[in-house]
């Protein structure tokens, strides 16, 4: 038997192992009771808690985290940060409230690849794959606003691609967020408040915020439904500078001195100077979401999902310099240390953003738990606002109106239909589980960019700047079989066979501009077979292993998306091949009877993965990012977890991960600068070694102290390793991270917390730098 998991213990990889059938799992509000799950076959069936949607018979690594540890253990503000201290996972959430750049990294998959990972939300989609990472002028982070914390029952992480129910964009990780639905009324109301005092270059000074959320719901018969409202208030720090390149030159006639600007070093040791904070958002987030089931027999139910998310946000700048009398200095030509510069007039920009998303799910599906069961499901998500205004004028002006930009994406968004079924020839406990489906996923992606007519903003859309946009389709049928071969003994085939599709592409740059292109339509085909193995060696010992390809197809926006802004410039390729990976992994997985122990062996194999690759062009002061095929990548790797409860005392827990990954560039026929300036060279933005550990006790049935660290060695952001110096605006540094929590539980319905993230204050940076020492606090009551 597996040791009891008492959440008063507080371990992390509550999955640490994959799970049986989900019609094993039932649905509850209450705490694990001192039940322990049973395991067989380096399986474990979990008898409470609302059952994950993965395909839970693949006997291959899954790790979780549940509604009651993410209350007590974390300091949860986003839905993301639930997988903070999972193993080998990276969300880059660069601050409380991040809606665009929170894009996910796995085991050899970086923050620039959000297209290599899948994120779901009760079977929903929300990973965006209109695009990878950031680029078109806008971004393709997983739509975690969908989510609020306060929803969550759980939250799973199947690692790598081994399930045939899921696309090849499942290669690095499949997240998959369980939220609530309740068994008998129940009430909940949290309040939280948080603050960073942020001290970097010029910039010195504290942003914080606010949250409030309040939920509702109840069961009646065979009607189920529960409401979750939630808002939060958020300032972030600046996330990027505005720099400027040593001058040689005597400043220009008329050029005014000024002091104030920062001497630095690029990523590459380049000397230059910073004068100025940008992208600094004050975000104003309202969530809502409306979830319905109706159970037509006791065997089944129809559930409807509806969320809403609209965001109100403001992007702002500051000049580090001052002229003679003390006033900020944003444009035209100045002298620094007797040298001349000039400050172009969008130096120091200003955007507003209004976004309203809006998400729809359906299904109906049948749980007899006998020969044969069913799901029909359909989700929609819709971009019904989506602009984003930006002025072309320098401030101080442009705070107050001027020339400016409009890029709208209005009625961009993607749907998805799964047929599913599983065949059970000898019933529940048979040897044989079939799962076999059909899927078709769509995706519509459209960037409108003009200048405003007079006023930035509030004026409407003019003369054009830019419009692209496409279409590409996925259609999928699967099947896998997991047989019981033997006692101890269980296997998974299964394939998956995919039709792709892109259309209707166009970039469009104004009439008879000679750059406007109609793309033609394109169809790919694959198949991806996958594998596993699992034995029981000793009563306390699984061994297992898996195998997977996936295959990644390009996205609307590496396809058409050649789109500019006042700083950075996107270049499509309407050519691109589909990435194709096999990857693999190998576990050791032993019982120590209040612990698990696990050691996974991974390696993964890629072709023509797909990159965009940012370089910095100093004399446009401008970012230009070019998508490409990458012609291998290797990783080999080791990923050590532990997870104990009640070590050494009563109430003491430990969960903590070790993972080592060696991926690099096997081959490259592109390059950075020369050719062959890549080969050999590390995978960017995967560490060599990264770690998690976090230790929890209870002082008593009251008060629970959580300390938490998180460790990832040096990186790089290029593909050819040239940027060596992380700590430096827009580099990717190492980092080592602490966190405290404290809960206490005031009375049955009561609850507060307090915690710090950052609790060292590490200075560190994804390109953008991430947050420093942040305070939080927060009040909550169940009823």
């Amino acid at each position: 038997m597996r040791p009891s998991r008492a959440y008063f213990s507080f371990p992390l990889h509550c999955i640490a192992a994959t799970l049986l059938a989900p019609a094993a799992l039932a649905q509850t509000t209450t705490p694990v009771s001192a039940e322990a799950p049973a395991k067989s076959l380096g399986m474990v069936t979990v008898t409470s808690g609302q059952p994950t949607s993965l395909p839970t018979q693949i006997p291959t690594t899954i790790e979780g985290v549940t509604r009651e540890q993410i209350g007590q253990i974390i300091n949860a503000t986003d839905s993301e940060d639930a997988l903070k201290y999972l193993p080998s996972l990276l969300v880059r959430k660069r601050y409380i409230g991040d809606y665009n750049h929170a894009i996910l990294s796995s085991r050899a998959s970086g923050t620039g690849n959000s297209a290599r990972s899948a994120v779901y939300a009760d079977g929903i989609l929300l990973s965006n794959y209109l695009g990878n990472g950031i680029a078109n002028g806008t971004n393709y982070a997983p739509r975690w606003g969908l989510v609020a914390p306060e929803e969550i029952e759980r939250v799973d992480v199947l690692y790598g691609p081994f399930s045939a129910a899921y696309p090849g964009n499942s290669v690095g990780a499949v997240v998959d967020y369980v939220t609530r639905m309740p068994t008998q009324f129940e009430a909940h109301a949290k309040v939280s408040a948080f603050n960073q005092n942020f001290k970097l270059y010029g910039t010195d000074s504290s942003y914080g915020g606010n949250q409030a959320s309040a939920s509702l719901g109840s069961k009646s018969g065979d009607w189920s439904w529960f409401v979750n409202l939630n808002r939060t208030k958020s300032a972030g720090q600046p996330l990027t500078f505005t720099t400027k390149t040593l001058s040689a030159a005597a400043p220009a006639a008329g050029a005014v001195p000024v002091t104030g600007a920062v001497p630095g070093l690029n990523t590459r040791n380049v000397p230059w100077l910073l004068v100025g904070g940008a992208t600094q958002y004050e975000t104003e987030q309202e969530h809502a979401k409306l979830k319905v089931a109706y159970d037509f027999s006791p065997t089944v139910r129809a559930s409807y999902t509806l969320g809403y998310w609209d965001n109100s946000a403001q992007n702002r700048s500051e000049s580090y310099l001052r002229n003679a009398a003390g006033v900020p200095v944003y444009s035209g030509n100045v002298g620094i240390n007797g040298r001349g510069y000039n400050l172009a007039a969008t130096d120091f920009g200003a955007s507003n953003e209004v976004l309203t998303h809006v998400m729809h799910g359906l299904s109906v599906k049948s749980n007899t738990k006998g020969e044969f069961d069913w799901e029909v499901a359909a989700s929609l998500y819709d971009y019904q606002t989506d602009q984003i205004r930006a002025s072309t004028t320098a401030q101080p002006g442009s705070l107050s109106g001027g020339a400016g930009t409009l890029q709208d994406q209005d009625g961009t968004g993607w749907n998805n239909l799964a047929l599913k079924g599983i065949w059970r020839p000898e019933g529940l406990s048979g040897a044989h589980i079939v799962d076999f489906g059909y899927q078709q996923d769509a995706y519509k992606l459209r960037i409108l960019k003009s200048n405003t007519v007079g006023n930035w903003l509030s004026g409407g859309a003019g003369t054009l700047v830019s419009d692209v946009g496409g279409r590409t389709q996925l259609r999928s049928v699967y099947a896998q079989d997991a047989w019981t071969f033997a006692p101890k003994w269980k296997t998974v085939l299964g394939a998956r066979f995919e039709n792709w599709n892109a259309s209707s592409g166009f970039t469009s740059f104004g009439a008879g501009n000679a750059a406007n292109t109609a793309y033609a339509s394109r169809s790919e085909t694959a198949v991806s077979p996958k594998a596993a193995l699992s034995w029981q060696w000793a009563a306390d010992t699984t061994l297992k292993a898996s195998t997977g390809r996936a295959v990644r197809f390009p996205t609307v926006g590496e396809l058409y998306g050649a789109t500019a802004t006042v700083n950075s410039q996107y270049i499509n390729d309407p050519k691109l091949k589909p990435e194709k990976s096999w990857t693999s992994e190998l576990t050791a997985e032993k019982d120590l009877g209040n612990a698990l122990l696990r050691f996974t062996l991974f390696t993964e194999n890629t072709r023509d993965a797909l990159y965009s690759q940012v370089t910095f062009d100093p004399a446009a002061n401008s970012n230009i990012s070019r998508v490409q095929n990458v012609g291998r990548i290797k990783t080999n790797g080791l990923e050590v977890a532990f997870n104990g409860t009640d070590l050494l005392a009563k109430g003491l827990g430990f969960s903590g991960s070790v993972t080592y990954a060696d991926s690099r560039i096997k081959e490259n026929s592109g390059f950075v600068a020369v050719p062959g300036d890549t080969v050999g060279k590390y995978q960017p933005r995967v560490p060599v070694w990264r770690a998690t550990g976090l230790v929890s006790y209870r002082f008593d049935p009251s008060w629970t102290g959580t300390f938490a660290a998180r460790y990832s060695g040096n990186q790089f952001s290029s593909l050819d390793n040239s940027d060596v110096n992380g700590f430096a605006y827009q580099g990717t540094s190492k980092y080592f991270t602490t966190d405290v929590r404290f809960h206490y539980k005031v009375n049955k319905q009561w609850t507060a917390a307090f915690g710090i993230d950052n609790l060292n204050n590490y200075q560190y940076w994804n390109f953008h730098p991430y947050p420093q020492r942040t305070f939080m606090a927060e009040l909550k009551v169940d009823l």
